[in-house]
């Protein structure tokens, strides 16, 4: 969906306003902290799922109805959230406007970037359909080609016309070797690996699937990227929607704030593939500022102090029917024993860590950006704002 719309651009300046002036603080202390200067990133090209997903689902399939954007754009904008994503608040931190969805053609601007992530999208490509099992067409390997033909296009474009009203909209082709790269991408491949295979049978394949996104940053450095932000993929034993099939589980089942064990190993085991593997390109890419974020403890730190941080416990879900085994995903109706059920939100999403039992409310995801941007869980340990310069 558009977000061209007068009530959010309205609210995006006033957003833009604040983190302007919060940042140019910040900017003069990020150099004396760091002994370097902050990078001028134009734009920000982002890979990735459901987590990152700025409107590419809902522009490619069907558009997210009511209540979802509630709390922020006061509409929906194809975010799987009340509000704001994680990807939302790297993009104020670096004084950039919200990217706009590749796949959205409608009312968007491209000067700054561009978001080829799409909701169920996973690295490696999966034999499966988004009506039967929600994974997303759009794995990593189509996001890179739509970026090859995105970058190509637009440069012919940019170079061709002599309107500046639209050159404004097309990114700089000189920018496009200044930008930074993020992806958040790998989650759903551990789902499928739940459904489709057997412990041993998942962990045998993860080295392939962390090849694969090697290769595509391989693929963009090859191309003139330079710098790339990489998250690891969160505790994925911790959601809500999953934890609902536990009600009384044996001894040894849960950790001690609810989690499923033995999905988060894995989480973290294709962690540690990733991470290794971020390690050796940066052998491999010589000229590359390569940054692996641990959103994975970043998460986890959140849901096991929840209720410190002013949450309710970490099994509620703001918006969503989830009972007795019986699901209604949010925003959805339907019979249930005869009675219709309606999925709609919590009174406050502010309070929630879920917001629909998979993605987390833009309370959460904010808490979260605040802890991954200043650096303190990434290797090298720099902010984003310094993302430009190598370990």
């Amino acid at each position: 969906m558009s977000q061209s719309f007068c009530p959010v651009r309205m609210e995006v300046v006033r957003v833009f306003i604040a983190v302007s002036l919060a940042f140019l603080v910040l900017s003069v202390f990020g150099e004396n902290m760091t002994g370097l200067s902050p990078c001028d990133f134009p734009a920000i090209y982002n890979f990735g799922d459901s987590n990152s997903d700025t409107g590419g689902i809902a522009a490619a399939f069907y558009p997210a109805g009511q209540p979802s954007g509630e709390t922020f754009f006061h509409q929906p904008v194809g975010r799987a959230s009340d509000g704001r994503l994680i990807i939302d608040f790297i993009a104020e931190s670096l004084r950039l406007p919200y990217l706009s969805a590749y796949l959205n053609s409608i009312g968007t601007s491209f000067r700054y970037g561009a978001n080829f992530a799409t909701g169920g999208s996973t690295i490696r490509r999966l034999n499966e359909s988004f009506f039967s099992n929600g994974v997303s067409p759009f794995s990593l390997d189509i996001q890179i080609v739509q970026f090859d033909q995105f970058k190509a296009r637009t440069s012919n474009l940019y170079n061709q016309t002599q309107e500046q009203f639209h050159k404004s909209n097309l990114p700089r082709p000189e920018d496009f070797s200044k930008a930074l790269y993020t992806f958040d991408i790998g989650q759903n491949d551990i789902a499928a690996g739940f459904r489709t295979m057997s412990d041993k049978q998942f962990q045998a394949v993860i080295p392939d699937i962390i090849e694969q996104l090697a290769t595509a940053v391989q693929h963009l450095y090859q191309g003139g990227a330079r710098s790339f932000w990489i998250h690891n993929t969160g505790p994925i034993g911790c959601l809500p929607v999953t934890l609902h099939y536990y009600h009384q589980p044996t001894p040894g089942i849960l950790d001690e704030h609810g989690c499923v064990i033995a999905q988060n190993d894995v989480a973290k085991e294709f962690n540690w593939h990733l991470e290794s593997r971020v390690i050796k390109l940066r052998e491999q890419l010589p000229d590359a500022a390569l940054t692996y974020v641990d959103v994975f403890t970043a998460k986890y730190k959140l849901i096991s102090n929840a209720k410190e941080q002013g949450f309710v416990d970490v099994r509620n879900i703001c918006c969503g029917y989830h009972e007795d085994y019986k699901h209604v995903w949010c925003g959805n109706k339907d019979k249930i024993n005869g009675t219709e059920i309606y999925a709609g939100s919590c009174e406050d999403p502010s309070l929630y860590i879920s917001w629909d039992g998979i993605h987390y409310t833009e309370a959460a995801n904010h808490w979260i950006a605040n802890q991954i941007i200043d650096g303190s869980f990434s290797d090298p340990t720099i902010p984003i704002t310094h993302a430009c310069h190598m370990g």
